[in-house]
């Protein structure tokens, strides 16, 4: 009695071994129904376990600002700025000053951060994990200018992103905000204060300077006087008076904001007494000393007269440091502007859950689709012409070809038949539910040219 044998392939070929079933879907289709089992359960188990994790992952939410290093407002040839340091190297240096230590410990005890961890983390611990999520970085403002100008150049637009990744978008955007509150100040403190010390030691220096110059002066009458000439050569005999009350009245207004022992009052009280010690009368200097007191009174003129050039050149200095502080207290010089202020974020920026589960399914299909190989390739049985040529002599094996009966013939006409009637039916449906429920198509067009489907 005939009958028909499953096989995958049919022996209408040459009788030697055949690998061209490897290139047929219908290869691979049957291994999938003859092994649903093994392809089924690792992908349905994977699948779950990856999505639930992917699902139950907390969500990381990232809030940033933008902020801008604008260039001086009053042109540099009219007002120089003091601080002259690059702005990379100002933002790095705020950077690792807001960065620190006592800051970071400080916002996360403002705003209570990561309370679960906390408990489980020490403070370094702590440190490190607000530092991952902060976010302070240049941002690339991607000009491409065909012509760029020389001062373009050398001092380019600088724009940088501070932001701060959390779980709670609120509390990210606040934390935020209080980092670039933080650099704001840091780098306004910072100016300020380059400027301030910078008066501050040329005030120093020019007071060094008006205190030499004045004992040259004393130094200087006092030989004028000893040899007999006027105390100056071109103010008369009453310069060394006028200079004596100046210096008198000095004392005077100088007392009032400070104490005997400082150095100022000090150096005034020296002047006064070397002014009252010149002015007293002195017999004729001997003969035999006037060149040489003719010499040292040249050299110490024409030492008064380089002083003179430093003193003029320092009080130049310190005009101009003056007009820097005060171009750094009123924010005219190069300063930092907010651009865009840190908002709450509406989407994470992590878990990127649509990537995560196409991965998880892939690993899935991938880990089903490798079990049922392994165990169709560990499975002994005949299903093929060419497993039969392995055991059996292919001189003993004749073909016999499958005949269909007429009631075989005629299902498979019906079944056609069926399946036809079923795509109309379904194509049928198709169009009646887009021409009762979606808009016409002229709409759907001018809405897709609208971008109104992104």
């Amino acid at each position: 009695m005939l009958q028909k044998i499953d096989f995958e392939d049919h022996f209408d070929g040459p009788l030697e071994q055949d690998r061209s079933h490897l290139m047929q879907p219908s290869y691979y289709w049957s291994i999938a129904k003859r092994r649903w089992a093994f392809l089924l359960v690792p992908f349905v188990l994977i699948a779950a376990a990856g999505t639930a994790g992917v699902l139950i992952w907390p969500p990381t939410y990232l809030s940033e600002g933008k902020i801008l290093v604008q260039s001086q407002q009053i042109p540099t040839e009219l007002v120089r700025p003091t601080v002259t340091s690059a702005a990379q190297e100002r933002i790095q240096v705020i950077q690792q000053r807001t960065m620190t230590r006592d800051n970071l410990i400080a916002i996360a005890d403002k705003f209570q951060l990561f309370p679960e961890k906390r408990t489980l983390m020490s403070v370094t611990e702590l440190v490190d994990l607000m530092k991952q999520s902060a976010k302070i970085a240049p941002v690339d403002p991607l000009l491409d200018f065909k012509q760029r100008t020389r001062a373009a150049l050398e001092n380019p637009t600088i724009v940088f992103s501070v932001g701060f990744e959390y779980s709670d978008p609120v509390i990210a955007s606040r934390v935020a905000n209080e980092l670039m509150t933080r650099i704001l100040n840091e780098d306004l403190r910072d100016r300020t204060s380059r400027a301030t010390d910078t008066s501050r030691f040329l005030t120093r220096e020019v007071q060094r300077l008006q205190t030499e110059n004045t004992a040259l002066d004393a130094k200087i009458a006092q030989l004028r006087i000893a040899q007999g000439k006027p105390a100056t050569a071109t103010s008369g005999q009453d310069q060394p008076t006028s200079t004596l009350a100046q210096l008198k009245a000095e004392l005077i207004q100088k007392s009032a904001l400070y104490s005997d022992k400082h150095p100022m009052i000090q150096s005034l009280k020296r002047q006064i007494q070397a002014m009252e010690g010149a002015a007293q009368p002195s017999g004729q200097a001997p003969a035999g000393n006037e060149a040489a007191a003719a010499a040292s009174l040249d050299a110490l003129v024409a030492q008064q007269d380089g002083l003179q050039k430093n003193l003029e050149a320092a009080q130049a200095k310190l005009m101009a440091a003056r007009l820097g502080e005060n171009l750094e207290k009123d924010q005219q010089s190069e300063k930092l502007e907010v651009i865009e202020q840190p908002t709450a974020p509406q989407e994470p920026i992590k878990p990127k859950r649509p990537k995560l589960l196409a991965l998880t399914f892939a690993l899935a299909l991938a880990a089903g689709a490798g079990l049922t190989f392994v165990m169709e390739l560990t499975d002994k049985a005949i299903r093929r012409s060419s497993d039969v040529y392995s055991i059996v002599d292919n001189r003993l094996v004749v073909p016999v070809p499958y005949i269909a009966t007429k009631a075989e013939l005629r299902w498979q006409t019906r079944r056609k038949i069926l399946w036809f009637v079923l795509a109309l039916v379904v194509v049928v449906a198709l169009l009646g539910g887009a021409y009762f429920f979606l808009p016409p198509l002229d709409l759907m067009l001018a809405k897709a040219r609208a971008g109104l489907f992104r």
